[in-house]
C-alpha cells in the first residue's frame, strides 16, 4: 500500500517536516523544534510555554581552569539552515552555529551541528549533533549536554521509566513555592498543596527517576485523551559518557523527557569534559528517536509502553543507522569487531581458571584502569559475557582503545594492557584474557558482594514525612528522599559497630557511607565509617570527594544509586 511520502516546507520563520503521520515544525535558522502535531493533537509540546523553551539541544560550559560542575547555560540555536537530504523516503536537515574568535567569552569554541531526520512511515522522528573543537581554538570545560522536551501539562500526566516505574505524577503547578516547600536541594520539593488531592504530602525529586546508562533505553509520557504516547528511545550508549553504570536523568514532571548525552551528576568534577590548550575534539552525540504512538481505547492506553519496548527492539536491531548523511557517522560497514573469552585466576579459590561470566567487558578510550568511569571525550562499546565468559563486541568506531572489565563477586578491575586499533572491517579475536583479583591471601570475612550494587544492605524506611508513594516496598527504595539522615536518626549516640560472626549486613550494615552532623560543635563527626572502611576495605566503587561538605553529601546521597555507593569490604591475611 501507497504510504505518504516525507514533505519538507521550508518558510521563513520555520521549517516542516511531515510524513503523513507526524508533522515537526522547527524554528529556522535556530533549530529548535517549536511543535509536533500527531494524532489529532495541533501540538504535543507546551504551547502555555514560549517557542524556546519545548524541543531543543542546550548545554553547560565554563572557562578552561574552571573548577566545578556549572557554568554558562547555553540553549544552542543555530544562524545557518541547510537540507542535507530531502526525497520521498528521507528529509535530513541542519542547523549550524559556527565559531569564531569574534564570539570568544560569548558562546563555547564549538562548531555545533544539530541535526533532525523523518524517515517515511516512520511515527517518529530522529536527532542527533555533531561538536567539534579545533586545536587552536580557546579550551574549555563541558559539564553537560542533552536534548530536553518539555510535553503540554494539560495533556501527559503518566510517566514511564521502567516497568516498576511507572505512575501518574504531579503537575507543574505543586512545585510552585505556594504549592511546594523546597527541600535541602532546588530539586525536592514537598507538595504541601497540590492540585490534585492525592500528592500531598508526596516528595516530587526528578533525581528519583534516574538510570543507569546500562537499563537507560527508553522513556516518556502517556497521554489519555487522545490515548497517545511520546517516548524518547536511545538505541545505543556508545556516545554517552561515564560508561555503563553512570546515572543519568530521565523523564520528569513538567511534563519533560530528556536525552542526556554528557553529565556530571552523581559523579562530580570527573566527569567534566576538559580540553586542553591546544587539543582537537570531535565528537557527533545520537542519533536518538523520539517515538510516538496511539491506540483507541483509552483503557489500553498502558499498552503504548509495551510498544515503545518494542520499538526499542527495533532501534537496536536497526544499529548503527544507514541513514545519517553525516560522514561522522559511520554505518556498520565501517566499524569493527573484536570478541573473545575473560577467565578469572583468584588461586585462593581455584587453581584453576574460573569463566567469568555475567561480567561487563568493554572497549573506551586508552587510560588508566577503571578509567572509563571517568572517561567523557571519547565512545565506549559494552557487552556482558556468557555462560562461559566468552564475549563479542561489533559495530565498533575505529580508534585506538583499552579492553576493560570487571567481574560480579570479584574486587578490581581489569585492564589489557595492550592498545586495540580498530580499523573499518577488522575482526580482532583477543583470545582467552585473565584476569586476577588483588589479594594478599585467603577471605576471613567479608561485608556485602563486590558487585558495584549496595542493594544486598541495609535501606532504611523514608521519613514518613518525605516519601515517594512509588518506591514504598520497592526494589530502588534507595531512592527516597532523605535516607541520609535517617543514619543519625538509626544511630544517635555514635557509628554502627559491624562485629564479625554475629552481624548481619542486610540489617547491620547502613547501605551508604554518610556524614552526621554533630549540633554540639556545629560541624561533623568524621570518626564514622568511612575512617575504618578506609582503613580496612577495598573499596570498588566509593565516591569521596564529597565528603567534607554537608550540601554536597546531601545532594549527592539524595540522587545516589546502589552503583554509586556500593563496596565490599574484606578483610583478608
Amino acid at each position: 500500500m501507497s504510504t505518504p511520502r516525507v514533505q519538507l516546507l521550508i518558510e521563513d520563520q520555520h521549517v516542516v517536516m511531515d510524513n503523513g503521520i507526524l508533522q515537526v515544525t522547527l524554528s529556522n535558522p535556530g533549530g529548535l523544534v517549536t511543535g509536533i502535531q500527531y494524532n489529532g493533537i495541533d501540538n504535543l509540546l507546551e504551547v502555555l510555554d514560549v517557542e524556546t523553551n519545548r524541543g531543543y539541544w542546550d548545554l553547560v560550559w565554563s572557562q578552561a581552569g574552571s573548577t566545578g560542575t556549572t557554568g554558562t547555560f547555553d540553549v544552542f540555536e543555530g544562524t545557518t539552515f541547510r537540507v542535507i537530504v530531502e526525497n520521498e523516503e528521507q528529509v535530513e536537515v541542519s542547523f549550524t552555529r559556527t565559531w569564531d574568535p569574534s564570539l570568544e567569552g560569548k558562546f563555547v569554541s564549538l562548531n555545533l551541528d544539530n541535526r533532525f531526520i523523518m524517515l517515511r512511515n516512520s511515527s517518529g522522528f530522529y536527532s542527533y549533533a555533531i561538536f567539534e573543537h579545533l586545536a587552536d581554538w580557546p579550551p574549555f570545560n563541558l559539564p553537560q549536554t542533552r536534548i530536553v522536551f518539555q510535553l503540554r501539562k494539560d495533556k501527559f500526566h503518566y510517566m514511564v521509566v521502567a516497568d516498576n516505574r511507572q505512575r501518574f505524577m504531579p503537575l507543574p503547578d505543586d512545585r510552585l513555592p505556594e504549592r511546594g516547600e523546597p527541600l535541602d536541594f532546588p530539586e525536592a520539593v514537598l507538595l504541601v498543596d497540590p492540585v490534585e488531592p492525592e500528592f500531598k504530602g508526596e516528595v516530587d525529586d526528578k533525581y528519583q527517576y534516574s538510570c543507569e546508562n546500562k537499563d537507560l533505553h527508553v522513556h516518556g509520557w502517556i497521554c489519555f485523551d487522545p490515548p497517545t504516547g511520546f517516548w524518547q528511545i536511545t538505541p545505543s550508549s556508545e556516545f554517552r559518557s561515564g560508561g555503563p553504570l553512570k546515572q543519568n536523568l530521565t523523564s520528569h514532571v513538567g511534563p519533560y523527557t530528556l536525552a542526556m548525552f554528557l553529565s556530571a551528576h552523581y559523579a562530580g568534577e570527573d566527569l567534566v569534559l576538559k580540553l586542553n590548550p591546544g587539543e582537537p575534539w570531535k565528537k557527533v552525540f545520537g542519533p536518538v528517536f523520539m517515538y510516538l504512538n496511539s491506540v483507541v481505547d483509552k483503557d489500553n492506553a498502558l499498552s503504548l509502553w509495551d510498544d515503545a519496548k518494542e520499538q526499542y527492539l527495533k532501534e537496536v536491531h536497526c544499529w548503527p543507522y544507514s541513514f545519517p548523511a553525516s560522514e561522522d557517522f559511520p554505518c556498520s560497514d565501517q566499524r569493527g569487531k573484536i570478541s573473545g573469552r575473560l577467565q578469572v585466576l583468584d588461586r585462593y579459590i581455584s587453581h584453576e581458571c574460573i569463566a567469568a561470566n555475567d561480567a561487563y567487558v568493554g572497549l573506551a578510550p586508552p587510560g588508566d584502569v577503571g578509567s572509563w568511569q571517568r572517561e567523557c571525550k571519547g565512545y565506549q562499546f559494552w557487552t556482558k559475557t556468557d555462560g562461559d565468559g566468552s564475549f563479542c563486541i561489533g559495530d565498533i568506531r575505529t580508534g585506538d582503545y583499552n579492553l576493560y572489565a570487571w567481574i560480579p563477586g570479584f574486587i578490581g578491575d581489569y585492564r589489557n594492557d595492550t592498545v586495540i586499533t580498530v580499523t573499518a572491517g577488522c575482526e580482532i579475536d583477543v583470545g582467552d584474557l585473565v584476569y586476577e583479583p588483588p589479594r594478599d591471601g585467603p577471605t576471613v570475612w567479608e561485608i556485602g558482594i563486590p558487585d558495584r550494587s549496595a542493594a544486598e544492605f541495609y535501606i532504611p524506611d523514608p521519613n514518613p514525612k518525605y516519601i515517594n508513594k512509588l518506591f514504598i516496598n520497592h526494589p530502588d527504595r534507595f531512592r527516597q528522599y532523605g535516607l541520609w539522615e535517617r543514619y543519625a536518626d538509626l544511630y544517635p549516640d555514635g557509628d554502627l559497630v559491624y562485629r564479625v560472626g554475629l552481624s548481619d549486613y542486610k540489617k547491620d550494615w547502613f547501605f551508604a557511607q554518610v556524614n552526621r552532623f554533630n549540633s554540639t560543635i556545629l560541624g561533623f563527626n568524621f570518626t564514622n565509617q568511612v575512617t575504618y572502611l578506609r582503613c580496612l576495605s577495598t573499596m570498588t566503587n566509593l565516591w569521596t570527594t564529597n565528603k567534607s561538605s554537608k550540601d554536597a553529601t546531601n545532594s549527592l546521597m539524595s540522587r545516589s544509586c546502589p552503583v554509586t555507593w556500593s563496596f565490599a569490604m574484606k578483610m583478608i591475611v
